[in-house]
């Protein structure tokens, strides 16, 4: 959707304040969505959420494709977000009961295929673009191929770790205070991914010079960073412990987007972009990863840890355009240097994490043995 935005102001005549107020609606949507997951994962577990809310992440993206105003833009985007926003708290509840019947870290190579989605998604757009293919066109397409393969693939999802009737409850109760410190590291983790993402590309051709070509470059070259450390972040994680993996990531964070910052020449920055990926990269996999383990019902504890995350993900980029008004872009981007700092400074006050081992899922009978006795 993104690389598509142009053709979706062409197509109803949309302003940049309309196009901001588009996205603000999807991510408004998805964060209200995220919150009320606390009460559903509870009661209906990651596995029945995403065998709904999957396809219609999918059915949605088709009201996108064919909303013929902006009022009816407004409306689906909404109800995108709020469907992309559930997907996102179960597929990570999911990861962590995958994680939890292996009895080993798994979560960063899972996220590694969200940036494996992402750079694919980017491919697909171009292409399309190449192709002459239009928006609608576009996103039905994607729509329709997606709607079949989330109901087929709904039929590998495994069962939640059954939990007792009281402990359910735990929805709608206060969440152990590690789970809101490992929001904020997530929040602070997302305030860089966002910061990246929108502003880096302006950054690198106002303030560096780079042609416009080459500032474009940026996001993906942090994208491959990401990707990278992903593939190999359960592994460090085994070896270094998650503190150790967590101070470092916000240590190297901060240093190298501050030789973003610095760079004499564009190049130089691209270079640096890429290592900010690879420190960024593990902080949200992880804190997710352990947000599971923090309590007997994963799927609360990882919805209100998600949701602190991705308003880092909204609020990064606006906080950044207000201080670049009162300042300048250079200044403002240096937030970033202080949220790594941040990253590291609060991975220090992490408890040691509970030690994954293999659990047994429920066979289907036992599930409606389950379901009866609570």
């Amino acid at each position: 959707m993104t690389v598509r935005i142009p053709a979706l102001t062409d197509k109803l005549g949309l302003t940049a304040a309309e196009v901001g107020g588009v996205l603000l609606a999807w991510g408004l949507g998805a964060l209200v969505s995220m919150q009320a997951m606390r009460g559903v994962m509870s009661r209906a577990g990651s596995r029945s959420v995403l065998r709904v809310a999957g396809p219609l992440t999918a059915l949605s993206l088709l009201g996108l494709a064919f909303a013929p105003t902006l009022p009816l833009l407004l409306v689906t985007a909404v109800l995108f977000g709020m469907a992309f926003g559930a997907v996102d708290i179960a597929m990570n509840a999911q990861g962590s009961a995958v994680e939890q019947a292996y009895g080993r870290p798994l979560m960063n190579s899972m996220h590694a295929g969200w940036c494996v989605g992402a750079i694919g998604a980017g491919v697909i757009g171009s292409v399309s673009i190449a192709s002459g293919l239009s928006l609608t066109a576009n996103l039905a397409l994607i729509a329709l191929v997606s709607l079949p393969v989330m109901v087929f693939v709904s039929r590998s999802y495994l069962a939640d770790k059954p939990v007792a009737g009281a402990a359910a409850e735990t929805g709608k109760k206060r969440l152990p205070p590690v789970v809101y410190l490992l929001g904020a590291i997530m929040f602070f983790a997302f305030m860089v991914e966002g910061t990246v993402a929108d502003w880096n590309g302006l950054f690198m051709r106002d303030s560096l010079g780079a042609p416009e070509a080459l500032a474009a470059l940026g996001y993906p070259i942090f994208e491959a960073g990401m990707l990278l450390a992903r593939l190999t972040g359960d592994g460090l994680r085994s070896r270094f412990g998650v503190k150790g993996l967590m101070t470092a990531s916000g240590l190297a964070t901060a240093a190298f987007f501050a030789i973003v910052l610095t760079a004499a020449t564009p190049i130089m920055a691209l270079a640096a972009m890429f290592f900010v990926g690879l420190g960024v990269a593990t902080i949200a996999p992880v804190t997710m990863s352990m947000a599971g383990t923090a309590t007997d019902t994963p799927g609360p504890a990882i919805a209100q840890a998600g949701a602190m995350g991705y308003a880092g993900l909204l609020l990064g980029p606006v906080v950044i355009g207000f201080l670049s008004d009162v300042t300048s872009l250079r200044t403002a981007l240096g937030l970033a240097v202080v949220l790594g700092l941040l990253i590291a400074l609060a991975a220090r006050f992490l408890p040691r994490p509970r030690l994954l081992a293999p659990v047994r899922m429920p066979e289907r009978g036992e599930e409606r043995e389950l379901a009866r006795a609570s």
